[in-house]
């Protein structure tokens, strides 16, 4: 793993190393927080609640355009640490800065515009009136993932800060520092000590989840990861009944349709594919091209992906970087071998890349799919691209559906009927039509089936921190201008 925890004699100074996963080289240590450092976090966050939630959405949105500007004037030191600790490629590292502050820059100018409805509902009685209310949904619990360690971050705490939320974060151990950076910059425009609430922890994750989840003081629970790990912080929040927005794992198909632009289908695959080395949640995992052009898409694609420079994140000749771990290397190698077994072809890469370091594998492709072999099954979450032929849209569409988790899908075509078809008929939250990219602040991210509940970014992101309140007002008095 890219950290480890060093147990010394007194509890309350246990700490973890965070270490760089290009060379196993220590960049330094965090506190291990506990189930206890939990609540005391979920205190502080509930004492500053009152104060904040009580200030003008025009006051928060004003803090977090500041925290974006900082955040922006930092950019290169942050895309750092980024690297550092995650060995993301440079210009990855950079992009996800931006990626980040898009979402505080996007919230900041929706804090302000959070609407209920006023006397516009009729009531079934002439005196009496009818509002609605949008209110904060009060202490807020969050566990990002180390694969975006910034922008999976603004992405949660920029909407529920603008509701008027107050919050505990718990970061991803093996890029702490990141995370930390980010919050510490935080405290400068002024965002008031309570409001940001942060613990780190390798080791004792499962302990601070199921405080989070349980505490009834939380009452908004949001989750980035995998599919396993939300189904049992569901459970472990029943209890409390709290709002849950649960971003999941994926399984998303990537379908050419041999009318589609060839040029773009491939640079869009190469996008959607192998960005963050294919560690991403909307990365595509199942490559599906029409028989007449498979021959032509697999050898350009090939022709692409031989070019990529992989290597250490801060050598300026990067492209692709490493695997967070060697947990990580170990599970992609098995899936490779799984796939040879079922007779599957390996087309470039498939091995590890040793003279790298220990975290480095080859970019992959590979033909020969079937339906029975684990990377067709499972999330693959490295970069391996399993290319399918296929021949009819039915028989695609079918295919496409066969799995219990919908993130996101990409089609390529230039037939319009098809597009709004096919996008129709895919049982996948988010569609990408001919691009590589679906994520950004002003548009939804969510997912269906076992790819979780609830939205981030857009205008849809803030109304999962807010609740709706229903206000009566009866027997008004009415006066009729016959009576004056």
């Amino acid at each position: 793993m890219a950290a480890t925890n060093i147990r010394l004699k007194e509890p309350s100074l246990l700490r973890f190393n965070v270490t760089d996963p290009a060379n196993g080289d220590i960049i330094g240590s965090c506190p291990a927080s506990d189930s206890k450092d939990t609540q005391k976090a979920i205190d502080t966050a509930a004492a500053a609640l009152p104060a904040w939630r009580f200030r003008t959405g025009r006051n928060r949105g004003r803090l977090l355009r500041r925290w974006y500007e900082l955040i922006m004037e930092n950019q290169q030191d942050l895309a750092t640490l980024i690297t550092l600790e995650n060995g993301k490629a440079k210009a990855d590292a950079a992009g996800e800065i931006l990626f980040a502050t898009s979402f505080l820059e996007w919230f900041s100018e929706e804090a302000a515009r959070v609407y209920g409805d006023g006397d516009a509902i009729p009531h079934s009685q002439p005196n009496f009136r009818v509002s609605v209310l949008k209110e904060s949904v009060d202490v807020c619990g969050l566990i990002t993932p180390w694969n975006f360690p910034a922008a999976m971050i603004t992405r949660k705490l920029g909407p529920a800060l603008a509701a008027g939320c107050t919050v505990v974060v718990k970061t991803a151990g093996e890029t702490s520092f990141t995370a930390n950076a980010l919050i510490k910059l935080s405290e400068r425009p002024g965002i008031p000590a309570g409001v940001i609430n942060s613990v780190n922890a390798l080791e004792n994750t499962a302990d601070i989840g199921q405080a989070l989840c349980s505490s009834e003081t939380v009452r908004k629970f949001s989750f980035t990861g995998f599919t396993r790990i939300g189904k049992l912080l569901m459970q472990q929040s029943s209890n409390s009944f709290k709002k849950l927005g649960l971003e999941l794992g994926g399984n998303a198909p990537f379908i050419v349709f041999q009318d589609a632009d060839l040029d773009l289908a491939v640079d869009a695959a190469i996008a959607s594919k192998f960005k963050s080395s294919g560690q991403t949640c909307v990365c595509s995992n199942r490559i599906y091209v029409q028989k007449g052009i498979y021959t032509e898409f697999i050898q350009r694609l090939k022709n692409a992906v031989i070019q990529f420079r992989v290597g250490n994140g801060f050598d300026e000749k990067t492209i692709h970087g490493l695997l967070i771990h060697s947990a990580a290397v170990e599970r992609v190698a098995g899936l490779v071998d799984d796939a040879v077994k079922w007779r599957a072809k390996v087309e470039i890469g498939g091995k590890r890349r040793a003279e790298l370091g220990a975290n480095f594998f080859g970019p992959t492709i590979i033909t020969g799919v079937i339906p029975a072999m684990r990377l067709v099954n499972e999330e693959i979450f490295n970069p391996v691209a399993p290319i399918f032929c296929f021949e009819t849209e039915d028989e695609v569409v079918a295919s496409s559906n066969a799995c219990d988790v919908g993130l996101a899908a990409y089609i390529f075509t230039q037939d319009v009927t098809r597009l709004n078809r096919v996008s129709e008929l895919l049982q996948f939250g988010m569609m990408a039509i001919n691009t590589g990219v679906i994520s950004d602040a002003a548009s939804p991210f969510s997912g269906i089936k076992h790819s979780g509940m609830g939205r981030e970014g857009s205008k849809y992101g803030i109304d999962d921190y807010l609740q709706t309140k229903t206000v009566v007002i009866g027997n008004v008095r009415i006066v009729h201008k016959s009576s004056l």
